[in-house]
This record gives structure tokens, C-alpha cells and sequence, in this order.
């Protein structure tokens, strides 16, 4: 079997699709997306083309190694979701070659549904409360949020007051029936980090995913190592040897790597085996699309430390077009009572519809991220 030729799709509301056909008419999907930067995975994914095409789609393996080894620069953003996109594609065509799902071919399943949760709220808190009941109300016992806005590298205990009185009315409305995760977003610097950790222990978040920046796991840790509230960190780190750091430091005790940015699944087998060994739990990123998600619940299936995976389906992103339309109706992926089922179909476990697909390319999308200011002028984290 060779592969003959790969095709992207920028597609709103924000995302990458790749299809990569055969000589056998087996066909794979991939999502090669980094938020913001969609035509540029297309363009990585067209370059990547002369590695590609002609080779066996079944040597999953080789293909990885041949891409990242490729050159004298590895790792990053761009290459590592680009090879994470092709990655899930080639095991959704093994898969349906064998006539298996990818999780089977990777040891079997050791669970048949996982935990999962959503995000609500916007890019800046807002209407908290309700979002939270609404998903309650949809089933789901667990749910994220930003947790504050713009926040200077030291600012007030006014805005520690007002972050905080938000937290606690989501808190007194939900009482114990939600679990609550708080996203920083990266946009807390160190020396409010470690007051905000602080003040929100007696509200029992579920975790505190990127209490810092990932590029400072040194202060990560130094919070780590005070706090009782689980710490997570991943979605901007994008191979073992960025998690390596993570471990050795014990920085956090939850970990959020993306399929669609760490290397597909190949490599979040190999992290979520890495993070078993330092007992950190793993809770995929994805609030993305559906060829991600399925790629996530692959890797849910077969990994023990997998306990929750996120997903966006009807998150405030999706404006244009959500996750279920690029699918054909009976592989769409639904939520019941606050879990995923882990698919049974062979490779990934659904089914593109290459119509809407086609028609939602014309379309395309530019979505970027808002550029933010703090009140001095000087541009803030989003």
C-alpha cells in the first residue's frame, strides 16, 4: 500500500482537516491545527508531501521518525502539529485496513467510556453561573473556565477579590454536583499566581490548568510543591521531551497534552505511559474538532491514567460550524451522562462527510486570537 496524495482543509470555525488516500482506496483523517495558525499547517502539511507521498501509510512509526528527524530542527508548535495531523490519519487507515479501531491495535481497550467536560464562559469569565447550570442540565458534572481576565505581572488584591467572588458564586450554585476546573490560561505571572492558588483551595478545583506559562515549570513547581490543588499543565507542550521536564520537576500532577499538537497519537501513547510512571493523572486537551476528539478518545481508551477528556462541542468558538456537522449521523460523537464512548468502528471510529466538508472549505476561516491590553497600555497574555 503507498500513499498518493494528502489534502488539507481550512474549515471553520477554526481548524485543519487532512485526508491522505492510497493506492487501495483505504482513506485516512487527520487534524493538523495550531489555533491561529491554520493556513500555516496547511502550508507545513504541502511541504511535507515529497517525505510522504509513495510511502507505506502502515509504517506509522518510520513515518514519525522520518518527519521529526528529518532536518536539524525538531519539536515546536508547527512541525510537531503538523506530524500529529498525518499521525492520526495513518492510524485511521491501519485501522480500517484491519478492519480494527486504533485502540484495539494498540493493546485493547481498558475502559469503555471516559469522564469528560466543557468549557464555558468566553476568552474572559462571563455568565459563569448560568453556563455551568446549563451544562449541568445537559448531563455533564464537570466543566472549565477561564478564571480571570487580563492580570498584570503583580496586580491588586481589588482584582483577587473580584476573580474570587466570581469563583465562589459559580461554587455556591452548583454546591458539590460540579466539578470546577480553573483555567489561567497562562496569563498569571508568578507572584499572583502563587496568592491566587492560595485563595482558591477552599473552593475545590477540580485542577488549575496553566497556573503559569509552560515555559516556567521551575516556578510551576515551587507553586506545586505548596498548593494542594492539583496542577495541570500540557496544552502548549508538544513532545516527551518537553513533558520530560514536567515529571523530573514534579510541576504538576495532571497533565493536558493535545493529540492534534503532541504528536498525534503515537506520541500521547508514549506520554500518558511517561506520566504513569510518575503517577500524574492525564486529561487530553481538544477543544477542537471532531478527528481530534476521536484521536483523544483512542488514546483515553488504552491509557490507565486517562480519567476526563475535554471536548467542544457547542463551545463558544464554534461559531459557523460545531463538531458533529463534519460528521455522517450515526458516527457522531455524543455525550452520555457526562461521558464519551469509546468508538468501536474501525480506525478512529467515525466518519468525515467529505461533502460538507468540501462545501465548508470555500468558507474557510481566519480566526485569530484577540490582542489584549492591560490598562497601562502594555500588551497582556490572552
Amino acid at each position: 500500500m503507498k500513499i498518493t496524495k494528502l489534502t488539507t482543509y481550512v474549515v471553520p470555525p477554526r481548524w485543519t482537516f487532512l485526508k491522505v488516500e492510497t493506492d487501495e482506496g483505504i482513506t485516512g483523517w487527520g487534524e493538523p491545527i495550531l489555533e491561529g495558525h491554520a493556513e500555516t499547517l496547511a502550508a507545513k502539511i504541502r511541504e511535507l508531501e515529497p517525505l510522504v507521498i509513495g510511502s507505506d501509510p502502515r509504517h506509522i512509526e518510520d513515518m514519525w521518525q522520518k518527519i521529526y528527524r528529518n532536518g536539524c530542527y525538531r519539536g515546536g508548535p508547527i512541525l510537531m502539529s503538523a506530524i500529529s495531523g498525518l499521525d492520526m490519519a495513518l492510524w485511521d487507515i491501519k485501522g480500517k485496513w484491519l478492519g480494527q479501531p486504533v485502540h484495539m491495535l494498540l493493546g485493547g481497550q481498558v475502559r469503555d467510556k471516559i469522564r469528560t467536560y466543557r468549557w464555558t464562559g468566553g476568552d474572559k469569565p462571563a455568565d459563569l453561573v448560568n453556563g455551568a447550570l446549563k451544562l449541568r442540565d445537559e448531563g455533564l458534572d464537570a466543566v472549565k473556565f477561564n478564571a480571570c481576565a487580563e492580570m498584570q505581572i503583580v496586580d491588586s488584591y481589588t482584582k483577587v477579590d473580584s476573580v474570587l467572588r466570581g469563583l465562589q458564586d459559580v461554587r455556591d450554585a452548583v454546591g458539590a454536583t460540579m466539578d470546577l476546573a480553573f483555567d489561567f490560561h497562562g496569563r498569571v505571572h508568578a507572584p499572583m499566581a502563587k496568592i491566587m492558588v492560595k485563595e482558591v483551595e477552599h473552593l475545590r478545583p477540580m485542577f488549575i490548568e496553566d497556573v503559569v506559562d509552560g515555559v516556567h515549570l521551575d516556578k510551576m513547581a515551587d507553586i506545586n510543591r505548596h498548593s494542594t490543588v492539583p496542577l495541570c499543565v500540557g496544552e502548549r507542550l508538544y513532545s516527551r521531551y518537553d513533558f520530560k521536564d514536567v515529571f523530573e520537576k514534579r510541576a504538576a500532577s495532571v497533565i493536558n497534552p493535545d493529540t492534534a499538537h503532541a504528536g498525534g497519537i503515537s506520541e500521547m501513547i508514549r506520554i500518558g505511559a511517561m506520566a504513569e510512571a510518575y503517577d500524574v493523572a492525564l486529561a487530553p486537551h481538544c477543544p477542537l474538532g471532531p478527528i481530534a476528539l476521536s484521536a483523544c478518545l483512542q488514546v483515553d481508551a488504552v491509557c490507565h491514567n486517562a480519567f476526563i477528556q475535554e471536548q467542544s462541542i457547542g463551545i463558544h468558538y464554534n461559531q459557523g460550524a460545531d463538531v458533529n456537522d463534519y460528521l455522517t449521523e450515526d458516527t457522531r460523537i455524543r455525550v452520555v451522562e457526562g461521558f464519551l464512548e469509546i468508538p468501536q468502528r474501525p480506525g478512529l471510529g467515525i466518519e468525515v462527510d467529505e461533502a460538507i466538508v468540501e462545501e465548508k472549505a470555500v468558507i474557510g476561516h481566519q480566526w485569530r486570537p484577540p490582542v489584549w491590553r492591560h490598562e497601562d497600555g502594555s500588551i497582556s497574555e490572552w
